[in-house]
């Protein structure tokens, strides 16, 4: 009888242990459950790719490519290299994959829409030459501005620019560039302007929709269109409605930054990133959460010292949010 109390009371302890495990992996589990709904309702981010102009001669590809890497770039603007000189465009290519640093974009900066038929056509070879050669470097695109009905100005402002006549044209040539080169795998892109098409998330999405062309992209410099007190003070939602309507055809951005110059008319000059007003925190978190990465191109500096306070600043601020730079 009492080796049976004994073995029975043995049978509880055991059991009422299996029990109280039983509760404790299930605490667990619950735990584990609610830490997974957490991580899958955080948004995923990624390593921001950041780059800038280096004050490095491009001679050798290789020491190129290497002084944006020691300057801790993974993103660069492409060297001025002849679309003929084919060892050239291999070289670097090569040493810009090695370096794992990404040809952001090559620049194209002149009017396609210039009154004087002669310079229009010269522009236009201009900007399709600049995309074969980011097709060949490995560059993500070219890039240039839609143009501009100005006569004094070839990016000024004009009446015209917000027309259909325009936004026509720049749909026309946009179409044509792409046809001439076919890319296999670079784009061709508008940067977005505060008084010329696109002028706006809209306004750049209905482009997109009607160049109907795969290698057609969008560009996003958040301060070209920052062009009212409304978009200045309301930066941080000008920002997200250029991610959320735009995002999956970003390909390239630029930083800058605005202040405001106070005077009796409204005058917003760029400046250095960090020492404007424009949401850098918003521009790098809705930057993060894009699969693609395209990169973050610093601009429009005067010097290295510049460039480098710029490149603190960005690095710096995403290390406050808790990004990655690649």
């Amino acid at each position: 009888m009492q080796d049976r109390t004994m073995h029975r009371r043995g049978f509880l302890r055991r059991a009422a242990g299996v029990t109280a495990a039983g509760a404790l992996t299930g605490i667990r589990s619950a735990a584990a459950l609610r830490a997974e709904e957490e991580a899958a309702a955080k948004p995923e981010t990624h390593a921001i790719r950041l780059g800038a102009p280096v004050f490095e001669k491009a001679d050798d590809p290789d020491a190129f490519a290497r002084a944006h890497r020691a300057l801790g770039y993974r993103g660069a603007y492409c060297p001025s290299i002849p679309l003929s000189d084919k060892e050239r465009i291999r070289a670097t290519r090569e040493a810009f994959a090695r370096q794992d640093v990404v040809i952001a974009e090559v620049g194209r900066w002149v009017n396609l829409l210039d009154a004087d038929p002669e310079k229009r056509r010269k522009n236009f070879e201009f900007v399709a030459e600049g995309l074969a050669l980011a097709d060949e470097i490995g560059a993500l695109c070219c890039v240039d501005i839609a143009g501009s009905f100005s006569r004094e100005h070839w990016f000024g402002p004009h009446p015209d620019n917000l027309s259909k006549t325009f936004f026509d044209a720049a749909v026309e040539n946009a179409r044509k560039i792409i046809d001439e080169v076919q890319p296999k795998r670079a784009k061709f892109a508008y940067e977005m302007m505060g008084w010329a098409l696109p002028d706006s998330a809209d306004s750049y999405l209905e482009m997109l929709r009607a160049v109907d062309r795969k290698a057609f992209a969008a560009h996003l410099d958040p301060c070209n269109i920052v062009n009212s007190p409304a978009r200045f003070y309301r930066s941080g939602a000008l920002i997200d409605e250029c991610f959320d309507k735009l995002g999956p055809w970003i390909v390239s951005c630029h930083a800058k930054d605005l202040s405001w110059e106070v005077e009796m008319n409204v005058h917003f000059k760029e400046v250095r990133p960090g020492t404007g007003e424009l949401d850098y925190t918003t521009f790098l978190r809705r930057l993060a959460k894009l699969s693609h990465s395209p990169p973050l191109m610093i601009e429009h500096l005067p010097s290295a010292e510049e460039y480098d306070k710029a490149r603190r600043h960005i690095l710096g601020l995403g290390g406050e949010l808790g990004l990655r730079f690649e």
